[in-house]
């Protein structure tokens, strides 16, 4: 009997050893974005990372590098492709100088929320958009949304006649400028942390700008007046590197889709429900909020709208299904 014992001591103790040796073996994978640790892309970061190793049995687990640690964005992509890292979110805006039908993202008033935008990230013009980064040596895997777009300004703006000539910082891609310039205004691309000093020393007299950014830079403290132009949504896109993903067995591929796919639904919640408290917070700030009239910009939106959605059939696709939703 004790013999019988002893087996089944040795068994257990050589099981033990074997899982200790495949969970001392788990690979360390990186993800990497821009943002601040405050941001949505931090959180759902966060959650994707938690989730995978738990989804993983542990095999991985996931180191994250915020607030461009590991470099801008071009010098992500540049690692992503070599597989120096295995996971990143990127700004639609940048990946559309890469891949144009993600400027359909950013055409004006195509979403009414953050929720109708969210949804549009699972249509299956969202998902095409996606499967065209696989050219690029990126892996897409969905989508993380940040608030919907308006004017901070210094002072009241209320239509596109009060942007005349007006500096405004703006995201640096061709689809904002064509915008910002077509509501007579100049766009002016510059990095976010340096949007209080230029405010504040008059480079600068408005922020296309989400709440999210104002309430957590306090940019207000700069620029006392919101316009609640509600003009763009703005998405991130969560990408793998191709090179590391051709190495994955299918198995782990379906475990890290089904574990983003969780991970991209939960952020929208997130992002919608932060909306609310954001406007609260700066109603509470005294923020002098402007409920514009929106069908002048709406006028000037339709123009950039149609330049982009002519002879891009994807662009065109991804509008129509948007206004699907929409109904």
């Amino acid at each position: 009997m004790n013999s019988i014992k002893i087996k089944f001591a040795a068994v257990a103790l050589c099981t033990a050893s074997i899982f200790s040796s495949v969970n001392s073996q788990a690979e360390t994978l990186r993800l990497a974005h821009i943002a601040p640790p405050s941001h949505v892309m931090q959180q759902v970061a966060e959650r994707f990372a938690t989730n995978l190793q738990k989804e993983s049995d542990e095999r991985f687990s996931t180191k994250i590098s915020p607030l461009a640690k590991l470099g801008r964005e071009p010098q992500l992509i540049k690692l992503l492709q070599s597989g120096g890292i295995q996971f990143a979110m990127l700004t639609a805006g940048e990946l559309s100088n890469r891949s144009q039908p993600l400027q359909a993202w950013f055409l004006p008033y195509t979403f009414d929320d953050v929720a109708h935008a969210g949804a549009m990230a699972r249509s299956e013009a969202g998902r095409e958009m996606l499967d065209a980064l696989d050219s690029q040596g990126m892996i897409g895997l969905g989508y993380v949304f940040a608030g919907m777009r308006h004017i901070l300004s210094v002072d009241p703006i209320t239509s596109p006649t009060d942007l005349q000539n007006k500096k405004i910082r703006s995201f640096p891609n061709q689809i904002f400028s064509d915008w910002w310039q077509a509501n007579g205004a100049a766009p002016t691309a510059m990095p976010l942390s340096e949007v209080s000093p230029s405010l504040t020393t008059n480079l600068l007299d408005a922020v296309d700008i989400d709440l999210d950014a104002i309430v957590g830079l306090k940019l207000y403290q700069q620029a006392e007046n919101l316009s609640l132009t509600n003009h763009m949504a703005f998405p991130i896109v969560m990408v793998a590197s191709k090179k590391w993903w051709d190495r994955l067995s299918d198995s782990d591929r379906e475990i890290i889709i089904k574990t983003f796919d969780e991970a991209e639904a939960w952020g929208i919640q997130q992002q919608v429900a932060s909306e609310d408290r954001n406007f609260q917070t700066l109603k509470d700030s005294s923020v002098n909020i402007e409920m514009v009239d929106k069908k002048p910009f709406q006028t000037v939106g339709e123009e950039v709208v149609n330049q982009y959605a002519e002879g891009d059939p994807l662009i065109q696709k991804f509008i129509e299904q948007a206004a699907l939703l929409n109904n």
